[in-house]
C-alpha cells in the first residue's frame, strides 16, 4: 500500500504571486507541443502549407480551444442543471471545472477555423497535431496527481494508494494510469504510426480510437464524479463521451484508406 505524498499544489511563491504545479504542467505541455511540432516539420512529416509560423498559430488557437471548450464542456456535460440556474457561475473558472471532451471539441473547432483562414485541409492539420497532443495530456494527469484530485476507486491491488485528503481507503492511482496510457502509450503509438505517409485523416482517426479506448478502460478504475455517479449500463460520463470518439475514429480510418485506394 502506498500513501499519496500530498504535494503542495503551489510550486513557487513569489510574494503575492503563487505559481501552481498545475499551471506549470500546462506550460510544459505547450512547450512540448512546439518542440515536437518543429521536429515533425524538420522531418517533413506534414502536408504542404504547414510551416513554423502556422505552428505558433496552431498553439495559440489550440490553447483558446482547450480553455473555452473545456469550460463549456464541463458546463454542458457535467453540471448543466446547476449552471443553467446560476449562469454567471460559468465564469468562475477559479473554482475549477474543465472537461477533456469539451476541450477536444474546442480544439477541433479552432483547427477548422485555421484551416478555413489558411485554405488548408482540416484533416491534414489534425493529422499533424495529433501526435503532439498526448504529452500535454500526460503533463495534465501529472498535475492531477500532484493536486491529489480525480482519484481512483477503492481497490486491493498491491500498488493501491491512500489519498488522505479523501479518506482512508486504498484506491487506484488512476491519474497515473491515464498518464501512462493517454500520455506515454498514445504518444508512442501516434508518433511511430505518423512517421510514414498515411491517408489524410488516418492519424486523426487513430488518435480518436486510442484516446477513447484508453480513457474508457481507465474509467473502470476512476472514481465517478460524486454529483453524477454511474449512468446507464453502469458506465461513467467519461465512458459515454469516449465511446463516440472510438466509433468516429474507426469510421475515419476506414474512410481514409478506402478513399486513398
Amino acid at each position: 500500500m502506498l500513501i499519496h505524498p500530498q504535494f503542495n499544489p503551489v510550486a513557487l511563491q513569489l510574494g503575492p504571486l503563487a505559481i501552481h504545479w498545475y499551471g506549470l504542467m500546462y506550460l510544459a505541455g505547450f512547450m512540448t507541443f512546439l518542440w515536437l511540432g518543429k521536429k515533425r516539420l524538420a522531418a517533413r512529416q506534414h502536408a504542404a502549407g504547414l510551416d513554423a509560423k502556422l505552428l505558433d498559430d496552431l498553439l495559440f488557437y489550440g490553447v483558446l480551444g482547450v480553455i473555452l471548450g473545456g469550460r463549456m464542456g464541463y458546463v454542458l456535460f457535467y453540471k448543466f442543471a446547476e449552471y443553467s440556474t446560476h449562469p454567471l457561475d460559468i465564469f468562475k473558472v477559479w473554482e475549477g471545472g474543465m472537461s477533456f471532451h469539451g476541450g477536444f471539441l474546442g480544439v477541433i473547432i479552432a483547427m477548422a477555423i485555421i484551416a478555413r483562414q489558411r485554405k488548408l485541409t482540416w484533416l491534414a492539420i489534425t493529422d499533424f497535431i495529433a501526435p503532439l497532443v498526448p504529452p500535454g495530456l500526460a503533463f495534465g494527469r501529472l498535475g492531477n496527481f500532484i493536486n491529489g484530485e480525480l482519484w481512483g476507486r477503492p481497490t486491493d491491488v498491491s500498488w493501491g494508494m491512500v489519498f488522505p485528503q479523501v479518506d482512508a481507503q486504498v484506491r487506484h492511482p488512476s491519474q497515473l494510469y491515464e498518464f501512462a496510457l493517454e500520455g506515454i502509450a498514445l504518444f508512442s503509438l501516434l508518433w511511430i504510426y505518423s512517421r510514414h505517409p498515411r491517408p489524410v485523416g488516418a492519424v486523426s482517426g487513430l488518435f480518436l480510437i486510442g484516446y477513447g479506448s484508453f480513457r474508457f478502460l481507465v474509467e473502470f478504475t476512476r472514481e465517478p464524479d460524486n454529483f453524477l455517479g454511474l449512468l446507464s449500463l453502469g458506465m461513467s460520463m467519461g465512458q459515454w463521451l469516449s465511446l463516440p470518439m472510438v466509433l468516429a475514429g474507426i469510421a475515419m480510418m476506414i474512410f481514409s484508406y478506402r478513399r486513398a485506394k
